[in-house]
């Protein structure tokens, strides 16, 4: 019941403007920010048909306690979710009692409008686009398990193993119970797109990680190796940072900043389900973090993932109202933020290698950052070349732009994204050679189909077998 709750709250927040929708739901005391996040965006971009359902139903009339958000979130629960399943606490028998009269006005609205399906019900701004085709992400937590047995775990509860992803194509064609191992990063699993894992049992016990593969980018072409010290100058909420954890396989250390104390107290809960223990969070501006503290002399590896304007979020588009386009005035006080950060972190004294990483489409907060950047220290930093088969380049807007990363829905199957490597011309004389020699990001090779032979396995518990 407290997650339906939330997600109400959450509603009524965002119609009176006292936040975005993404800030309320971090704001919230609920623990599973990324289901509650799921249930307000579908429940908000059907808020409309929602609106007509309850309304020709008289629900609100017939029970006068139920408040309209809780209203709205549990009829698109009961109608358009995964249903109560158990949850809904007192609130379910109501529902029930509703539940035929519900049901038959949308199909009345269905027919009404001539349409059979309910996202044919949907105007033409909330009607699903490319995003909604962009598959479910998973990368396997290897601080608590291996690709080959979360794979096995999978194959066990029903589903399809289809090998290594060859191609583009291969992902679209995913659909049912089918999944496949990413083709670039060999702990990325691929499921079909709407897969909702929020409640598996590898997931809750941080086995798997929810994430994006352009948002799983940043760490693995930063590839700090083991004993590393880092930082992750705007951390929250924390899955970059599990990420590098991983790379670390936690040893090293990891200074992770964030200004935001409710985010930072999410990504702690994440970092704990995750197995980190390598990872100092700080509730601290980056930018007052002094490059000459004799704590971060070791520093080599520093990973920039500033705020920005979130344009090539998938679900950005249900956070704010209106067509969701930042002003020129906050497109330049983000990019000022963004080239202060960058300016601030090749200071230190012995960076090596920096990744900058956006999930913004604007040039003003990508190409035009990094040029800035590397103008201003021009004989120390250049772009590395990475991925050169990454078939989505930066912008042509100065030379060597082209070994930027760009990332869409259309071209990458991913969210929007922007991600430069920026390393260090002469290694820095307190750095050995031998430390020098950045490590390559090879795939290691797939798991094997066919199943290997095994005893039987009890049903999952809190702690999967993987």
């Amino acid at each position: 019941m407290a997650l339906y709750a939330a997600a109400a709250a959450v509603l009524a927040g965002v119609e009176s403007r006292q936040g975005s929708l993404k800030g309320l739901v971090y704001g919230s005391s609920f623990q599973n920010v990324k289901q509650l996040y799921a249930l307000v965006c579908e429940t908000q971009r059907y808020s409309a048909v929602l609106d007509a359902v309850i309304a020709s139903a008289g629900l609100l009339r017939a029970e006068k306690k139920l408040r309209p958000h809780l209203a709205k979130v549990l009829v698109y629960e009961l109608l358009l979710g995964r249903g109560f399943k158990g949850r809904g606490g007192r609130w379910k028998p109501l529902l029930d009692r509703h539940q035929a009269r519900l049901k038959a006005e949308l199909a009345r609205l269905k027919v009404r409008r001539g349409v059979s399906q309910n996202e044919d019900l949907l105007e033409g701004g909330s009607k699903p686009g490319p995003a909604s085709q962009v598959p479910r992400f998973v990368r396997v937590n290897t601080l608590k398990t291996c690709s080959e047995d979360a794979v096995d775990y999978f194959k066990r509860q029903g589903f399809s193993y289809q090998g290594r992803a060859s191609s583009l194509e291969d992902i679209r064609a995913l659909k049912g119970k089918c999944f496949l191992l990413d083709s670039l990063l060999p702990e990325l699993l691929v499921f079909p797109a709407r897969t909702d894992l929020h409640e598996h049992p590898l997931y809750q016990a941080g086995h798997l990680i929810l994430q994006d593969k352009a948002s799983s980018l940043p760490a693995m072409l930063l590839a700090p190796p083991p004993g590393s010290h880092v930082i992750d100058a705007c951390a929250a909420p924390g899955n970059k940072t599990s990420h590098l954890a991983a790379l670390l396989k936690n040893q090293g250390k990891i200074f992770a900043f964030d200004l935001d104390a409710k985010r930072l107290a999410s990504m702690a809960t994440l970092l704990a389900r995750a197995g980190v223990s390598c990872c100092e969070l700080a509730e601290r501006d980056f930018l007052e973090v002094s490059p000459s503290d004799q704590r971060y002399r070791r520093v080599q590896y520093i990973l920039l993932d500033p705020s920005c304007s979130g344009s090539g979020m998938l679900t950005r588009q249900l956070e704010e109202p209106g067509p969701g386009v930042p002003s020129q005035e906050r497109l330049r006080a983000l990019a000022a933020f963004q080239q202060r950060a960058l300016s601030h972190a090749l200071t230190f004294p012995a960076l090596r290698r920096l990744v900058y990483s956006t999930c913004s489409l604007y040039q003003e907060e990508n190409e035009d950052v990094v040029r800035a950047a590397l103008q201003r220290s021009p004989a120390a930093f250049r772009l590395a070349p990475v991925l050169p088969s990454w078939p989505h380049r930066g912008l042509g807007t100065f030379p060597g732009a082209e070994h930027c990363l760009r990332a869409s829905p259309e071209t990458t199957l991913t969210g929007g994204f922007f991600v430069a490597v920026l390393e260090r011309v002469e290694v820095p004389s307190s750095v050995s050679q031998a430390e020098a020699s950045a490590p390559e990001v090879t795939p290691n090779p797939a798991p094997k189909r066919k199943k290997r032979r095994r005893k039987a396995t009890a049903a999952p518990s809190s702690q999967p077998d993987v």
